[in-house]
């Protein structure tokens, strides 16, 4: 039997692995599968000519260019890559409201750069090995020596996205708000899934018809408009960096403080006052996610189509 290609086996890896996750039992992680789709929508919209062209080289052909389509995909895996569960998120010493990556950046056992943050330096490296192909896509560009290049992108644009969901950089003894159990107006959830679904699709309801391309559209003209004078700044780096993921980490645990754990205990019921003064902050990490994601992997492709 012929061999399949580099980039046939990518895609059916990651089809094999949706499958696996489509038959267990749904978990509260991430943004919810809305919200990375919408940070993704905002990044690929944003992308250099040289972004643009490696993001396609890379996707599995049955995305058709679109990374959105697969921004849930480090979610989908964690079941059978059970060695990612601790990357998606960081846990920090309880109401001291700070983040060090010294200090939080590590999984249960103790080992240090298991964390979103650890993760997202991780696969910036990976990526800055890319190389530019002629025809796209194609198993050189798919997979550099060791790395799967695809994944890599996948994790990246996944992870980018959680980090900047508040309660991804949350306390340790609740594990981000997931062991609160409270109230969404009538419905019972915990204070994670609030913030990774609830409340994105109230504002999907009330206010976009269920449309996240709505949504999208009302985010993408705040990133032009109302908040246009703030853009270069998110994108920033600072010291030369590629990726920087500790301060949008910082930005979490004071979002999250401020605003996530802010006024809630077991059992409280968040309704209106807690969606109208949420939505906001859900609006603005979302954005930034979005914007930064962009500016992220422009700086890597604009590294590596120049070597």
């Amino acid at each position: 039997m012929e061999r399949p290609s580099a980039t046939t086996a990518v895609l059916l890896h990651l089809l094999l692995a949706a499958a696996v996750f489509a038959a267990l039992p749904a978990p509260s992680h991430g943004w919810g599968v809305h919200g990375h789709l919408m940070i993704c929508q905002i990044a690929q919209g944003r992308l250099s000519d040289a972004a643009a062209k490696a993001v396609d080289d890379l996707l599995p052909s049955d995305a058709e260019g679109n990374l959105s389509s697969l921004c849930s995909w480090a979610d989908k895996v964690r079941f059978r890559y059970h060695w990612s569960e601790p990357l998606h998120f960081i846990d920090t010493p309880d109401d001291l409201c700070t983040y060090d990556y010294d200090r939080d950046c590590k999984d249960e056992e103790g080992v240090k750069g298991r964390c979103v943050a650890g993760a997202i330096n991780n696969y910036t490296s990976q990526l800055l090995t890319y190389t530019p192909s002629s025809s796209s896509p194609s198993p050189s560009s798919s997979s550099s020596g060791q790395y799967n290049l695809t994944e890599a992108l996948l994790f990246l644009s996944h992870f980018i996205g959680d980090v900047h969901q508040p309660l991804h950089v949350g306390f340790s003894s609740d594990r981000g708000g997931n062991t609160i159990d409270v109230h969404w107006y009538r419905r019972k959830t915990e204070l994670h899934h609030v913030w990774d679904v609830n409340i994105i699709e109230t504002a999907e309801k009330d206010f976009y018809d269920q449309g996240t391309a709505e949504f999208v559209d009302a985010l993408t003209k705040n990133i032009t408009g109302e908040w246009s004078e703030k853009v270069e700044g998110w994108e920033e780096c600072g010291k030369n960096l590629t990726a920087c993921p500790d301060i949008y980490a910082t930005e979490g645990i004071t979002a999250a403080c401020d605003w996530a754990y802010k006024n809630v205990t077991e059992d409280s019921t968040l309704s209106d006052e807690y969606f109208d003064s949420r939505l906001p902050i859900v609006n603005l990490r979302l954005a930034q996610g979005g914007v930064r994601l962009a500016a992220t992997l422009n700086r890597i492709f604009d590294q590596t189509t120049t070597k």
